[in-house]
């Protein structure tokens, strides 16, 4: 796989993203390679200097996306470019980052490695849904991390029947429930005590979110399954329940509704430089193994 065309995208809100995009930008030049800046990262960064570029371009013409920012830039990018195929590499200008997970101070090391050839690529999957009424489809999205149905309002509960190719598996009472990918079982999932999935596995994770009953624990499903959630009841005091997908919202569901999720066809690549090891991202970001200092021992 070579990499002519690499396009650029980034966090634009954040102050101060001109400067590591314009280094990345030089590095990419002086190794052969045609820059693009996506539109909304060049229109407000200012790096207007290469060619600008839609997403339907980048699409098109790029064959590797350097993503700049968190985890969140990543995701929005990823289901832009899902469809075209253009492989992904993520630079972390965010906080936490497990999928931008290079560090920005290695940032042009570590593409200058990947340009060489000296890359892993890492295949990831994708979901996508709708939610139904009756036979009506009121929203669909994808998602790379997950699916999440919760109650709209503060107070109460709402009540899911969950089925699996048809099969009943439970209904449960709860605040709502995550449907993640193995990308996602480090996201909103975890914070809800559910298991980190490996991202080479083909599952889907299921994790309620402070169920009514303890026993609703989080399960892990094959992803050649098709989910469908049903809403069947919400309290008194709620007016509807929301579908997240990833970073995409409808908040106008109502009891009766049915959410369906499904391995999408699309997948996700992820390249890394060699020697990259989901465990090493794992240590560094959870911090693993991290010896107490003398300090935290007496405190």
């Amino acid at each position: 796989m070579h990499f002519n065309t690499v396009a650029l995208v980034g966090r634009y809100q954040d102050s101060g993203l001109d400067a590591p995009l314009r280094e990345l930008a030089a590095t990419l030049e002086k190794a052969g390679c045609r820059v693009l800046v996506e539109t909304d990262t060049a229109i407000n960064t200012g790096v207007t200097e290469y060619t600008v570029a839609s997403y339907a371009e980048i699409g098109g013409q790029a064959d590797l996306a350097v993503i700049m920012g968190g985890d969140g830039t990543m995701l929005g990018a990823a289901r832009m470019l899902a469809r075209a195929h253009v492989p992904l590499i993520g630079i972390n200008h965010g906080r936490l980052g497990f999928i931008t997970d290079i560090p920005l101070q290695s940032a042009a090391a570590a593409l200058t490695r990947v340009i060489e050839g000296n890359f892993n690529i890492e295949e990831r999957i994708l979901l996508e849904g709708r939610v139904m009424r009756g036979d009506q489809v009121m929203f669909s999205g994808v998602a790379l991390n997950d699916v999440v149905i919760n109650r709209a309002g503060r107070g109460g509960m709402i009540e899911l029947g969950v089925e699996l190719d048809g099969n009943l598996m439970y209904n449960q009472r709860a605040d709502g429930l995550i449907i993640s990918t193995p990308t996602g079982s480090t996201a909103y999932a975890l914070s809800a005590n559910g298991p980190i999935l490996h991202p080479q596995l083909r599952t889907m994770l299921l994790v309620p979110v402070a169920p009514q009953t303890l026993s609703n624990r989080p399960i892990v499903i094959p992803d050649s399954g098709v989910l469908s959630i049903t809403i069947t009841s919400l309290s008194r005091v709620e007016s509807g329940a929301s579908v997240h997908f990833d970073m995409q919202t409808w908040s106008e569901c109502q009891a009766g509704d049915r959410i369906e999720v499904r391995r999408a066809q699309d997948t996700i690549r992820f390249v890394h430089p060699s020697g990259y090891s989901f465990f090493s991202t794992l240590r560094r970001k959870l911090l693993w193994n991290q010896m107490p200092t003398l300090s935290d021992e007496t405190e």
